[in-house]
């Protein structure tokens, strides 16, 4: 399928999502945000994927986050009318719920206002050296409503997301490594290189065990942790079941690689 605003690849059981809009800082406005949403549910659906990276294109930035030159022309009214329709949030994926497959954020460049949102969406952050962070809304008269303010301060603690939300102030990619949101910074030339590896890599576990371990983390941050450990998930009960919960061992018994199925 083609889109407008968006790229989509699939690599076997890879999706790689790129938000094309270089002219605009790959900025997201609603049409953007429904092709993404709609992407977004295929890949959920879809069982043949696996893992997806999400990056913008060119060299400038990942997303410059909400297009506030498209907003300011055509309104607020309108571009809520436009995003009724929508059900996982800005980009398709900031409150999307139920997705327990990994999604990996290879940040180029600028990475602010809902554009760190996305990111922050995301299960890993790798980050080219040139990345930059930051919520800017606040000097624009907004909030980062799209999950910033409460996905902050989850990821690196109150008062180190605090000194960023309430300043607007914005980070390199070596100090978001440092404050934890990132989980590797790489030359420019290397950042999608760097994501395929981490992708590789998750793609070596069985994709039930990721997904049933993506849910219990998701879902057990809700719980006290004696709660937690006694709740089956419906992921896990769903790796209890499978085919591939008898490959892993068996392969391993075997010394061979698994031949997963999903299933």
């Amino acid at each position: 399928m083609s889109y407008e605003h968006i790229q989509v690849e699939r690599d076997g059981h890879l999706t790689i999502v790129t938000i094309n809009r270089p002219d605009s800082l790959n900025a997201i406005h609603p049409p953007t945000t429904i092709e993404l949403d709609e992407v977004w549910t295929d890949f959920a659906e879809d069982a043949d994927q696996w893992v997806a990276i999400l990056t913008g294109a060119g060299k400038r930035a990942f997303s410059a986050g909400n297009d506030l030159k498209h907003q300011a022309f055509h309104g607020s009214a309108a571009m809520r009318e436009a995003m009724k329709d929508v059900q996982g949030g800005f980009g398709g994926i900031t409150a999307r719920e139920g997705l327990t497959k990994p999604v990996i954020a290879a940040v180029n460049g600028f990475a602010l206002g809902g554009g760190f949102e996305l990111a922050l969406a995301c299960d890993l952050i790798i980050a080219s050296e040139t990345a930059v962070f930051g919520l800017p809304e606040p000097r624009v008269g907004l909030m980062a409503a799209a999950g910033g303010v409460h996905r902050l301060p989850r990821h690196i603690g109150f008062h180190q997301a605090m000194g960023m939300i309430l300043t607007g102030r914005r980070v390199n990619a070596t100090e978001g490594q440092a404050l934890g949101f990132v989980n590797e910074v790489v030359p420019p030339e290397e950042l999608m290189a760097a994501a395929r590896r981490w992708a590789s890599q998750i793609l070596e576990c069985s994709p039930l065990s990721i997904r049933a371990s993506k849910e219990a983390v998701l879902e057990g941050r809700n719980m006290t942790l004696r709660d937690a450990l006694r709740t089956v998930m419906p992921g896990q009960a769903a790796m209890l079941q499978s085919e591939d919960f008898v490959e892993g061992p068996q392969a391993f018994a075997e010394k061979r690689a698994p031949n997963w199925q999903g299933k």
